[in-house]
This record gives structure tokens, sequence and C-alpha cells, in this order.
């Protein structure tokens, strides 16, 4: 897509300034007219950091046009720190710091037109599915989903869920920043074969969701199948951030599968004490042998 391509290029331009203003800060900041700053060295050090920042999620993701909004919040500082240089310098410093925020106004220019077209490109919800197969009976797989108070045992990201009714429940989770709230409905069920559920507008996240129950392969176990929408506003900049933890939608709902799994077929989540919410990223560094949940060393 040339918008991919073209935020490529914008994240090669930031490789080329984020190593520029790591290798050399004093050079850069003579040229932008702010070398007589204090800290300006500093500054300059931190900028080409976040630029390199920049460069590896524009190079290195398989939709880099939606992380070029990064770029344009950088130029937004960058575009401050200029003009207060140019409104406070005489002379050549003046020349040049005009010259250099002329330059970073190009560029924001460029970023978001860049990010615009990416941004057109994702609309639309943002879907995850996931499956595995269970081996207990499937009424007995569908029975223990269906008291949704038991979802939390296997879902690490959610807090609660307190039904209301039999077709309304109330759901808190973690959210990669915030905190999350909703009120959900279920809105379609048919006894041990499926779920499915949507949020309840202007209750919170939006987002739906159904869940089905098959027998397995030779009529052995049951196999859950996961199909998630969510549409909240931010969603794909918001879903982009969680995979940079490790807690991308969809690994979530593999690793809750995994989990839950596990409670069926065993009774309990097994899982390493170095990484007690499941597969993220962060965590990976210090595992240790595995333990169920809430044992102790």
């Amino acid at each position: 897509m040339m918008t991919d391509r073209f935020a490529r290029a914008l994240g090669w331009t930031s490789l080329a300034l984020g190593a520029a203003q790591l290798a050399a800060p004093r050079a850069v900041t003579r040229l932008c007219g702010v070398d007589d700053t204090p800290g300006a060295t500093t500054v300059a050090r931190f900028v080409g950091g976040r630029e390199l920042l920049h460069a590896a999620l524009l190079l290195g993701a398989k939709n880099p046009a939606q992380w070029a909004w990064t770029r344009v919040a950088g130029d937004a500082m960058d575009l401050g720190v200029l003009g207060r240089a140019a409104a406070n310098r005489t002379g050549a410093r003046r020349t040049r710091a005009l010259a250099a925020l002329g330059a970073v106004a190009g560029l924001t220019a460029l970023d978001t037109a860049c990010a615009r077209g990416g941004t057109a490109k994702t609309r639309g919800p943002l879907k995850v599915r996931a499956s595995i197969t269970i081996n207990k009976p499937r009424e007995d797989v569908y029975h223990f989903w269906r008291d949704l108070e038991n979802l939390p045992t296997f879902m690490v990201h959610l807090d609660s869920v307190r039904t209301i009714d039999q077709r309304r429940s109330r759901w808190r989770a973690k959210g990669p920043v915030v905190d999350l709230e909703w009120e959900a409905e279920i809105i379609d069920e048919r006894a041990g074969d499926l779920i499915a559920w949507r949020s309840v507008p202007g209750k919170g996240v939006r987002n739906a969701g159904l869940v089905s129950f098959t027998d397995g392969p030779a009529g052995r176990g049951t196999v859950v199948d996961v199909s998630l929408e969510y549409g909240a506003p931010g969603r794909k900049l918001a879903a982009a951030v969680a995979r940079m933890l490790g807690e991308h939608p969809e690994q979530q709902v593999r690793d809750d599968l995994r989990r839950f799994k596990q409670v069926m077929e065993t009774g309990e989540v097994v899982r390493s004490e170095g990484s007690p919410e499941g597969h993220r990223a962060r965590r990976q560094l210090h595992q240790r042998p595995a333990q169920p949940i809430g044992a102790r060393a």
C-alpha cells in the first residue's frame, strides 16, 4: 500500500535523525540555533532516542501507517521548542532556529498526511478470533462459561463480572493504560451451543462477542471458538500500544483460552511465577518453574 510505503520512508527519516542527534548532539543544537540553552545536548539526545523509537515502530510494524501519529506528537513537541528558541534568539541563531522550525513544520505536514491515510485505512471494528479444544464434555464447558462470574478465574485482565439479571452483567477490566468498565447484555443464547453478547450503548466500552461450543473430532472433548469485536474510538492505536506491552487483544484471547482449558481439565491455572499474567512480553525475562495460581514459593 502507498500509505505504508510512505510511512516506512518516514521511518528511515526518523532513523537518520535519531542517529545524528545521538552521535553528534552539539552539532544538531548548533544547527537548530539552540546551542546556548542549558541542557540542550541532553534534550537533543532525548529527541534522538524518541526518533529511534519512531523508526522502530514505522519500520518494524506490519501496518506502519497507524504509527505515524506518534511522529505527529513528537513534531508538536519539537515545534514548541523551536518556536520558543526562535522568539528568544537574535542574529544568526534566530535565523537557524527559524530554518529548523520551517523544516520541522514541513515534516509535520507529511507526518499528518501519512497518519490520516493510515487512520482511514484502519476504520471499522477490530476483530479477534481464537479457538481451543478442551478435554471435557460440551455441557460442562458451556455451563462453566455461562456462569459469567467465573470468567475472571481465567481472564486475568478482568477484575470482576457481576450479573445483574439473566441477560445483563457489569464488567470491570484492567486496560493497558486505564481500567475499563462496561455493561453487557446477552443477545443470543442456545444452551450448550453458543452465547452471544454485546455491550449496552452508553454503558462503557463498545464491544461484542460470540463463544460457540461444538463437539471435538470423533466426539472427543469440546471445541471452544471465541470471536470478539471492538469498536471503541482509538481502538487501533490502543491495540498497537497494547501489542508493545505484550497484551494485544488477539494474544489476550489465546492466553485466556489456554487458562480456561487448564481450569476445566485440572481445576486450576498453572503458570510461571515469573509471568503471573500470562504471555506479557515484559515479563518473559524472568521465568520460573510453573506453579498453580496462588501458590507460594
